[in-house]
């Protein structure tokens, strides 16, 4: 798996899951979670789905966002005593958005190591499809659910000159579009609908164009929203002036 069998200490593997296609999952993931102890789920229920479709047959446990503190406290101390444990989350990868800090950082802390398994994550399926500029971006993970948070959050990025990707859920979306296109005005936008999934969908266009096309529509399905950065003219003549560095060393 990763020959590092010589450390007493166990070993947690932080392992990026597919998003929809079971078939977007490395064959390094799949012996990971062949070959650890124990596997530390968020929904066991849909990864138990993932484990049966290629017949592994590893132990699991719950950890999600309620039990996150004290599991990890628990996790930790079958890591103390040498197991080797795959963390999980319901889709793409522990930690962006998703369980997986304190499991984590309490490893860290007592010297164990933490082994990345990279795989899919929604934030890179997305932008890789978006037709917006990708050299650098701003991931803001969820938008608030409270209008006044959202509003506060847009206020923060409005003046972003790089591509902001944001969560949001089905039943606010129309209010965060709204929200956007006041507050950042009418730029261009794209959103990602159920990526890799049977219906999945990415709409382009300007904030408006989207409101319009969407007003009637029964949304459904996970979420993801990249913003335009904004056009100011000076940063956006800095921002390709730091880009075309990266190429020029």
């Amino acid at each position: 798996m990763d020959g590092r069998w010589g450390n007493t200490l166990g070993i947690l593997y932080v392992v990026s899951t597919p998003i929809g296609n079971l078939e977007d999952i490395t064959l390094r993931a799949l012996s990971t979670l062949q070959e650890v102890n124990l596997i530390a789920a968020e929904d066991t229920r849909r990864t138990r789905k993932l484990l049966t479709h290629y017949e592994i047959k590893t132990p699991l446990t719950s950890y999600f966002e309620h039990n996150e503190q004290k599991k990890s406290e628990y996790l930790l101390s079958l890591l103390k005593e040498g197991e080797r444990i795959a963390l999980v989350s319901d889709a793409g990868t522990p930690g962006i958005s998703d369980p997986g800090y304190r499991l984590i950082s309490k490893a860290i802390a007592n010297h164990i190591s933490v082994v990345p398994v990279p795989g899919v994550s929604s934030v890179t399926a997305a932008l890789s499809v978006s037709g917006l500029a990708t050299h650098s971006f701003l991931f803001k993970g969820f938008i608030p659910p409270k209008k006044g948070k959202r509003r506060t959050l847009f206020n923060e990025i409005k003046d972003e000159n790089v591509t902001v990707v944001l969560y949001e859920s089905t039943r606010r979306l129309m209010a965060s579009l709204g929200d956007l296109l006041d507050i950042c005005g009418d730029r261009r936008i794209v959103i990602a609908r159920e990526m890799t999934k049977v219906f999945e969908e990415v709409m382009r266009g300007r904030i408006s164009e989207l409101i319009a096309q969407l007003k009637d529509k029964n949304i459904k399905g996970e979420i993801t929203v990249m913003l335009e950065g904004s056009q100011d003219d000076k940063k956006i003549r800095k921002n390709e002036q730091l880009h075309d560095n990266d190429y020029t060393g």
